[in-house]
């Protein structure tokens, strides 16, 4: 039997607990009554993820514009992080379609101010990233993640877990752009698949990867093309 030793250790204590603590319980929970009676009445549609730093008139920035618009002439709306660069270029996009455009901004020392394309109605802030994420998560049915940096890569990753563990039902995945993504994919598939056995080979048909725009509005619509009624993810 290991000794536990435990009992003969100093152990790490907090400097300080105060009332903060409960009452930021509160602010959660007014932070998620706000989202969810906002974005019930929206209806359905896909959350675009990408950089904040993607300038307009990059590639990028343009094809996000484009698959927005799109994606609005087939009846979705659009939501984004509500910030600059592939953020800004999908509420582009669903703004001048005449389409639903959602923004879910996030309080940050740096980068993040709501782009001019997101409805007045629909542009919501959040203290938290981890009520952002839910808002995101539970109201899109689709996802199009264009290339980006950590956040874009938190987001991904977590919507794939949520799928993978069915924490949510299945949605659409689809990463954009090709050159970005397929070192990422190609590593995912020998070294996290092959060689260390962490995840399962069905895994992988979780996503679509493409150069193709309209491979994208495809993907989605014969996705759901058996589904009479779409709603919300989470049965929180």
């Amino acid at each position: 039997m290991v000794e536990n030793k435990a009992s003969n250790r100093a152990m790490k204590k907090w400097s300080e607990i105060n009332a903060e603590n409960s009452w930021t319980m509160f602010k959660v929970l007014a932070e998620f009554v706000d989202g969810f009676e906002s974005l019930n009445r929206i209806g359905p549609c896909i959350s675009i993820f990408g950089s904040a730093r993607t300038k307009a008139g990059q590639l990028y920035y343009d094809k996000a514009v484009e698959i927005a618009g799109r994606l609005t002439d087939e009846g979705y709306g659009v939501i984004t992080g509500g910030g600059p660069g592939i953020m800004e270029a999908g509420n582009k996009g669903a703004y001048i379609h005449g389409g639903r455009s959602v923004g879910l901004n996030i309080d940050l020392p740096f980068e993040q101010s709501h782009n001019p394309y997101i409805d007045p109605d629909k542009n919501l802030n959040h203290r938290y990233f981890f009520v952002r994420k839910v808002m995101f998560v539970k109201y899109a049915q689709g996802f199009v993640v264009m290339p980006g940096g950590f956040g874009t890569m938190d987001e991904l990753f977590e919507v794939l877990t949520l799928i993978q563990t069915k924490k949510i039902t299945r949605v659409p995945i689809i990463l954009f752009g090709i050159s970005f993504w397929e070192g990422l994919i190609d590593w995912i598939k020998s070294v996290m698949l092959e060689k260390e056995n962490n995840i399962h080979e069905k895994d992988l048909d979780l996503f679509l990867l493409t150069d193709d725009i309209e491979e994208v509005i495809d993907y989605i619509n014969d996705f759901y093309a058996s589904k009479n009624v779409l709603k919300p993810n989470y049965e929180l």
